[in-house]
Parts: C-alpha cells; sequence; structure tokens
C-alpha cells in the first residue's frame, strides 16, 4: 500500500476536505517516517555497562517492553482533491509594488484538478535578479492549527513544460518583503518538478520552515502552493495532503525519532501509553540518567516514572513527574550513585488517561566518572570564513589574534580548502567525506545524504560518544538531514547572525550542565561571519565608522531599487551610482568585523574549557565550510582584483573555497607546527575517527590527515579535489563543475547537459 494510492480511493469516493481514517494508513507511515522499528525481547540476564555513556534509545532491543499499543482513534490526514470543486482555494494575489504591477496567475477547472498558468503578467512575482521570473498560485485558509501536530504536506501535480520549481508558504504577510518582493507568503520551501508529464507526489515538511524568518509563535493559518518559471508555462494541480503528526508515530508501538521544541531537535525514544521499559544495566560509579520528557498533546498529560529493581530487592521509585507542555522539553536527571556497582533493572514507565498517548524520553543517557582516554571533540565551523582576512593567515588586520595562538598549541594548514562553494553541499561532504556528486547531486533545497552513508557523528554516537550540533544556519542541519546521530540538536534562530558564536556557545555549555558524560562530540556551526553584517560592540565600528555603515545601507537600497543582478560585472552600480570599489571595501570591512567577534568568542570558549579542566582531554579543530565569497551577500568582497570583469568563477579561487583549518590537542598533536601543501575538508572524517583510534568508513573519498598531525615525516599532501553539481529533474543528468588544485595550479570543467536550458544571464556564463 501506498499513500497516492490511499489517498486516490480517498478522492474517488468524497467530495471537498477529505478525512482519511488513520488505520488504514499505518504500513505506509511506517515506511514514510523513518521510524526505527524494534523487538521486544528480553536479551537474557546480561546487564549493560556504561563505560563510556550508554545510550539507551540505541538498546530497545535489550529491552523488555510491556504495553504500548498504538492507539485507534489517530486524527485524520486532510485532502483537497482538485477533481471537485474546492471554493476555499483561491488565487494568490501580489502586493502592490511601486516596482511593478503583478498579475495573479490564470487558474482553471479541467477534469482532472486546477490547470495554473503562468504568463508575462505574473512577472517579478518573485526574485529580483532583473530576470524573468513568473509565479503563481493558490492558498487557503486554515482553522487555526498549530503547525506541530502535523507531519508532512504532500502536494500531487503534473507538468510538461519548463517550470522551475513548486513552493510551499505557511504564513502570509501583509506589506513587501525585504527585498521588495510582492508575493504575501515568504516562500523559502522549495522543490523542482518533474517536467515529462507524469503525475507526481512532492512532500514538504509541515513542522518547521528552510528559513527561520518563517518561524513564528501562535496558530497556523494560511497555506500557500506557488509554480515558478522563466517563461510561460502550465502546472494541473490534482491534489494536497496534509498528515498529521500522530499518525506517524503509529507505525511502530516503540522507537527512535528525532522531535524538536523551540528549535531544539532531541534524538528521543518514544512509545505509546501505558507502557513499561525495562533494561537490565551495571550502574557505573556516580552513576546517573539523563533525560528529557516530551509529549505530543497538551490536552492529555503524561505521567512518567522512573525506577530502580536491584537484584533480589523491591523497585524504588526515583522520579515521577506529570508533563504536558508540547511546547518545550522538560530536562531531568536521576542520581543512581548509591547502586554504583550493581546490576540491576532500570525501568521507564508512562501512563495517561488516554490509552495511546504518545510519551517521549529524548536522548536517555546512563553515564558515570570518565573512564576513557578517548578525547572530547569540538569541531569548530566558522560559516563563511575566508582565510584570506584572518591574521593567523597573514592578514594585515590583527582579526584572530586568539587563533593565532591556538595555531602555536597545535598544527595549522595553510592552504585548506573546503570541496565545494557554499554550506548545503559542503557540510554534508565533509561530514561523509565523500563528494558532492558521489552522493547525487544537488536535487533541490531538501537534497539530503543518502540514509545508507553514515555521517561522522553517527560513527561517534555508535561508539559511545555523547553527540551534539550548535548552528545557526539550517543548511548544516536539518535542510540537509544532519540531526543524524546527533542527541540534541539546537538549530537556533540568531537576530542578527553576527551573534551567533554568543548564543550558541550558551547553548554548549547548557548541554554540558545537562549531559556532563564523556566523551562527547560537538560540532559548532556560527554564522558571525555570514551576512547581513552586524557585529556587536565594540567590533561594531572597529572598521567601519557609523557614518561609512550608514552611507553602505544608502547604496543598499539604490542597488535593489534597480532590480538588477548585483556582481562586479553587472550594470547595477552603474545604474544606481554606486562606486563598486566603495561598497566592496565597506562590505569587507564590516566582514572582518565580523571576523574579529567571532575570534574573541572561540578566546572565551577556550578560556572557560581550561577553567572547567576539559582542555587537556579535548581535541579541538577550527575550519570552515567555504570561503568569504559565498558568505558575503553577493559582494565579492574577497576576489576584487584576482580575475578581470566577466570571467568565469572557478570554485578554486581563493575568496571561494580558501579556508582555515587547525588541530590542537595538547600533548598529542605536534604545536607550532605548519603545511604548506594543500588539504580539503574531504578529509576531515577519516582524520578524526584515525586520531580516535576508531575504524574508518568502509567507502570514503578523503584520506587521514592524522600522520602529519601526529609526526609523520614520509607524509605528503596531494591534489585537492571539488565537486559541485545539480541534478537535472526531468533527465537526472548531473550539471555543474568539477576542478582539481595542487597549491600551484588548478584546473576547473564545466559540464552543462543542455546548454539551451542553462538559466544563468549571460554575463554569468563562461565565456
Amino acid at each position: 500500500m501506498n499513500w497516492t494510492a490511499v489517498i486516490d480511493r480517498a478522492i474517488k469516493d468524497r467530495k471537498g476536505p477529505v478525512r482519511i481514517d488513520s488505520t488504514r494508513i499505518v504500513l505506509l507511515l511506517a515506511a514514510m517516517s523513518s521510524v526505527l522499528v524494534l523487538t521486544t525481547c528480553q536479551s537474557g540476564p546480561t546487564p549493560l555497562t556504561a563505560e563510556v555513556p550508554l545510550h539507551l534509545e540505541n538498546y530497545l532491543d535489550a529491552a523488555t517492553i510491556v504495553g504500548s499499543e498504538v492507539p485507534q482513534d489517530i486524527p485524520e490526514a486532510v485532502v483537497w482533491n482538485f477533481s471537485e470543486p474546492q471554493p476555499d482555494w483561491r488565487p494568490i494575489v501580489p502586493l502592490p509594488s511601486p516596482r511593478n504591477s503583478v498579475k495573479p496567475a490564470t487558474v482553471a477547472r479541467t477534469e482532472e484538478g486546477l490547470r495554473i498558468k503562468l504568463t508575462k503578467a505574473n512577472d517579478g512575482a518573485w526574485g529580483s535578479s532583473g530576470r524573468l521570473t513568473l509565479g503563481g498560485g493558490i492558498f487557503i485558509n486554515l482553522p487555526d492549527w498549530r503547525r506541530e501536530d502535523w507531519s508532512e504536506i504532500l502536494v500531487r501535480a503534473r507538468t510538461s513544460d519548463k517550470v522551475r520549481g513548486m513552493d510551499v508558504g505557511f504564513r502570509m504577510r501583509e506589506k513587501l518583503g525585504t527585498e521588495g518582493q510582492n508575493y504575501p507568503f515568504k516562500f523559502e520551501t522549495t522543490l523542482p518538478m518533474i517536467r515529462d508529464g507524469s503525475v507526481q507526489t512532492y512532500t514538504v515538511r509541515a513542522d518547521w520552515s528552510l528559513d527561520y524568518s518563517e518561524q513564528w509563535e501562535g496558530p497556523w493559518r494560511h497555506l500557500g502552493i506557488r509554480f515558478f518559471s522563466g517563461e510561460p508555462v502550465s502546472v494541473d494541480l490534482l491534489s494536497v495532503s496534509v498528515i498529521p503528526k500522530e499518525a506517524v508515530y503509529s507505525g511502530a508501538k516503540t522507537g527512535v525519532m528525532t522531535e524538536s521544541r523551540n528549535q531544539s531537535y532531541r534524538r528521543s525514544l518514544y512509545a505509546h501509553t501505558p507502557v513499561t521499559l525495562e533494561y537490565p544495566v551495571r550502574v557505573p560509579a556516580a552513576g546517573r540518567l539523563d533525560f528529557g520528557l516530551g509529549v505530543l498533546r497538551s490536552d492529555t498529560p503524561v505521567k512518567f516514572r522512573i525506577a530502580v529493581e536491584p537484584d533480589g530487592q523491591s523497585a524504588e521509585t526515583l522520579f515521577e513527574e506529570s508533563y504536558a507542555d508540547r511546547e518545550s522539553w522538560a530536562q531531568r536527571s536521576v542520581d543512581l550513585s548509591k547502586f554504583a556497582g550493581q546490576a540491576v533493572t532500570l525501568r521507564f514507565e508512562a501512563e495517561a488517561d488516554r490509552p495511546g498517548t504518545v510519551a517521549l524520553w529524548a536522548a536517555p543517557t546512563l553515564s558515570g566518572p570518565r573512564t576513557t582516554s578517548k578525547p572530547n571533540v569540538i569541531f569548530y565551523i566558522i560559516d563563511g570564513a575566508g582565510a584570506a582576512y584572518m591574521s593567523a593567515y597573514g592578514y594585515n588586520r590583527r582579526t584572530t589574534p586568539n587563533l593565532e595562538r591556538l595555531a602555536t598549541e597545535g598544527t595549522l594548514f595553510e592552504y585548506a580548502y573546503s570541496n565545494s562553494s557554499w554550506t548545503r553541499p559542503s557540510t554534508p561532504s565533509f561530514l561523509t567525506s565523500l563528494h558532492h556528486s558521489a552522493m547525487g547531486g544537488m536535487r533541490n533545497k531538501r537534497t539530503i545524504p543518502p540514509t545508507n552513508v553514515p555521517t561522522i557523528s553517527e560513527h561517534l554516537h555508535q561508539a559511545g560518544y555523547q553527540t551534539a550540533l550548535f548552528t545557526s544556519n539550517p543548511n548544516a542541519a536539518t535542510m540537509s538531514n544532519l540531526d543524524r546521530g546527533v542527541d540534541v540538536l539546537r538549530e537556533k534562530s540568531v537576530e542578527p547572525t553576527s551573534y551567533s558564536s554568543r548564543e550558541l556557545h550558551k547553548d554548549y555549555w547548557d548541554w554540558r550542565r545537562d549531559y556532563p558524560g564523556e566523551p562527547y562530540w560537538v560540532h559548532f556551526q556560527t554564522t558571525d561571519v555570514h551576512a547581513p553584517h552586524n557585529p556587536p560592540a565594540p567590533f561594531a565600528g572597529l572598521y567601519v565608522s557609523p557614518e561609512r555603515r550608514k552611507l553602505l545601507d544608502e547604496w543598499e537600497k539604490k542597488l535593489r531599487a534597480t532590480n538588477r543582478p548585483r556582481s562586479p560585472w553587472g550594470d547595477a552600480f552603474e545604474k544606481a551610482g554606486v562606486d563598486r570599489i566603495e561598497y566592496y571595501a565597506a562590505r569587507r570591512d564590516l566582514y572582518t568585523e565580523g571576523m574579529a567577534h567571532q575570534d574573541h568568542q572561540i578566546g572565551r570558549l577556550v578560556e572557560r574549557l581550561k577553567a572547567e579542566g576539559e582542555w587537556e582531554n579535548t581535541l579541538l579543530i577550527v575550519a570552515a565550510d567555504h570561503g568569504a565569497d559565498a558568505g558575503s551577500d553577493d559582494s565579492e568582497i574577497a576576489v576584487m582584483d584576482e580575475l578581470p570583469p566577466r570571467h568565469w568563477r572557478p570554485n578554486f579561487r581563493p575568496g571561494i573555497t580558501r579556508i582555515p583549518m587547525m588541530f590542537i590537542w595538547p600533548g598529542r598533536i605536534q604545536a607550532g607546527k605548519r603545511l604548506a601543501g594543500p588539504a580539503s575538508m574531504i578529509d576531515m572524517v577519516p582524520t578524526v575517527l584515525d586520531l580516535l583510534d576508531l575504524p574508518l568508513p568502509e567507502v570514503m573519498q578523503g584520506r587521514s590527515l592524522a600522520p602529519f598531525l601526529l609526526g609523520d615525516t614520509d607524509w605528503e599532501p596531494k591534489p585537492v579535489i571539488f565537486d559541485q553539481f545539480d541534478v537535472d529533474p526531468t533527465s537526472g543528468k548531473l550539471n555543474g563543475q568539477i576542478e582539481v588544485i595542487d597549491g600551484r595550479w588548478g584546473a576547473s570543467l564545466e559540464i552543462i547537459q543542455d546548454p539551451d536550458e542553462d538559466e544563468r544571464p549571460p554575463e554569468e556564463r563562461r565565456p
């Protein structure tokens, strides 16, 4: 059985909004939700041990599970079938704009659904690039739903025209967007469309947005579907479905799923009340159990209990709490030190007045004092950090004094490169040691690494590490499905973005308080140097005076008003009367203010690690996902004088991919050492696993840098490879670039399967 077939059958039977009995889709939802379905068998008397933190959600096969029956009254899916009249859906009407007057798309009924036609009357409905961009769609008002109650939106559609893609919007706005876009929705959930005339089902998550500006509190009142193209096209829209979240949990009695609350994602063990889970464990010295509590509904409190039953003794309840706040996690800890050294049964219980209510235990972890020689690992990625703007790499401003000092305590790679030019393709690659093309290329904004390709977090979680990810860039987390193997993900909206490190460091120390077990892996990905640039005092004004900043803001408004691409080779600057050299110089100086703030925060982090006694047991890696150019809001601050105007931009240009890379591990990695040869972020996974003496991946494209870091004099660098590919949604062919650089020379090959479909304006194409 598949979901589309279920919808089709329901549509044939009823008109208007269709509500589907959720018991008919249990098998399907089990397949859709990536739920780990585990057996409920007793593994025998051998207790689980916690020499390293014991992730109990990983050991459901060792637990005895009583109860946890899936309920029959699961909320129903809602389906709108457009082969029948749906008067509540109406065309999206663009907002009035001083720039242009945009008409709503033409919407007409067919036997199968709605035909949405885009013409030149719809030009300017999306974007501000200055080229032909047509857009239009439909929307509906919703009855004060909560997005957290829903899991997915399914859109069934068909086209054979050159439609660029489809967007789903969640909230209407009443005034023009910051870039002057005149659509009442801010669309960020973009998917490409298959253009072979076949009916396709497109899936979008309903409980989070791809852009932090779409996050909000309060009810979900609107749902919009829009299509966009560079030429007149038509799309047949057949149906829209919304799947309730509780239905996702109906696929199994128990399992593991990542659930979010207030931008905090937890790897959670779930079950249905009433339930009892019993684990045989041996309690370590100073043992403690750390966990979060979560629920899906506020109308039915769940009573959680934790009990311990030593061999031959009565069970003792150590924790009991009723919880009903579906907005937040409740972080709790139970002291097990009185049972140190004993083999006990650790019992998790949950009950509620409504049978089948979902109970969540977030990252339940049993730990004791450090007993391993393996280090903690702090993997610190400065999003958009260009090495050329760091004094640690010779920049003539003292932007990174703390990184300069850290370089004397560890090893610095002078010519390190990211493997792609921006976050989305780069981050999954360096977390898996597979180039972007090897994982299939970029298909859409929700392209994720294949599930059979483990990330470094998964490797280390399997080895017993506690794992966390703290980022203010969703491209490095949920948008790339990089919460895999992560106990706690804090994907935090930080405004302005330049304050990112300060906020994420606080979240890190909160996590260490809640989960103090060792060893741990933490991945930071901060946006202090990423545009827009608004560093806090005293770094604001360090290189850009208030008067100069005001002038830059005025220039920005003039450039936006031209409705033209802002690039060194375009004519937007001449049209706006803006000096491009002064403009880029000001943006460069704002960027370096953010770099100075980021360096300051890293220095504070290291100081506290030393004060807390964790520094000697910590491997610190500082690097970046790409260079300064891609992080600078289309201002090529790093490459002003490297290549002539109108020249095609290979990725190996220093401003795009040259990044910092340094490793510090007190007493283990050589101090003050530097490598002048090339190194790549694709080498990160094998390097970390090699340093930790853990098995390397069966498939990888990087090589370990550990021999060099540990003093092997025979180790030699090798050329660095870059690749970055998009996938044509119809043919499945790759379009993009593959490049190589050996430290002195570089070569770049651009692959375009069908040059006639290259949608870039002529001035952005290679001569």
